[in-house]
């Protein structure tokens, strides 16, 4: 029998249980108290902080993302213009770096042309050729109509179509994010690929939830500003296509 006052013990008990909880890894407690901003059975979206989150998730066949670039794009070409893109001050490249750690099977991250020499070296680079070309230095710059995807295959990867890496693909209009990515172009890559779950841990207004969605695979999405959860939520509660009318949709758009 102890012969420690009771009042101690109790104290000594508590600082105990405080101090296990302290131990706990930080992924099940974030697990405990996030919940989703919007769910249905094959997209999940979350807002907050994508490097609090995604530890949290566990791994995923494939990341497909579009970072920050780094550039603090705001256009001057919309008549009404989009607020600066939070974070978009430097390149995240420690976090992607992690978040291709997390993909079982292949990643896919969107970047411009000076980008490329910031990230690990890709086993390819895929070029998203637009419809037309950027305004840019008009004395002292070409036009430029891409922008580049560094491709990294992890062990599990496998192709169920290989793909050239040039995809020709209109640009949207950035009606809804002012760096939104076309649906077709995700759902290329996405096609292209072995994988039944998605991570896009730069959301921004859901396209590749939404490709996700129509290809019949499960995606996460994480967005740190409210505005582009809402406008990815509402995308996700629209109907799906079957994929051969999403084909002849988009033929008929771009006639």
């Amino acid at each position: 029998m102890s012969n420690i006052p009771e009042p101690i013990q109790r104290h000594r008990d508590l600082t105990q249980r405080s101090a296990a909880a302290l131990r706990r890894p930080l992924n099940r407690l974030v697990r405990q108290t996030m919940k989703p901003y919007y769910q249905d059975d094959y997209v999940t979206i979350y807002h907050g902080d994508c490097r609090e989150i995604v530890p949290t998730l566990g791994r995923f066949d494939l990341l497909l993302t579009d970072p920050p670039y780094g550039m603090q794009f705001v256009s001057n070409y919309r008549a009404v213009r989009y607020d600066a893109i939070i974070g978009d001050d430097a390149l995240p490249v420690d976090d992607i770096v992690k978040f291709v750690s997390f993909a079982n099977r292949a990643a896919y991250v969107f970047c411009r042309w000076d980008n490329i020499g910031q990230l690990p070296k890709p086993r390819s680079v895929l070029a998203w050729v637009k419809n037309n070309w950027s305004m840019g230095n008009l004395k002292h710059e070409h036009g430029r109509q891409w922008e580049a995807c560094c491709f990294y295959p992890q062990a599990g990867h496998e192709f169920i179509k290989r793909i050239p890496d040039v995809i020709v693909c209109s640009r949207t209009g950035n009606n809804l994010h002012p760096t939104e990515k076309p649906v077709g172009l995700m759902t290329t890559i996405i096609a292209a690929n072995v994988c039944d779950t998605i991570l896009d841990p730069f959301a921004g207004s859901g396209t590749t939830g939404r490709a996700a969605k129509d290809l019949n695979r499960k995606a996460v999405l994480i967005e740190r500003e409210e505005q582009y959860c809402e406008i990815a939520a509402r995308r996700m509660r629209q109907e799906v296509l079957p994929l051969e009318m999403h084909n002849k949709s988009r033929t008929a758009s771009q006639r």
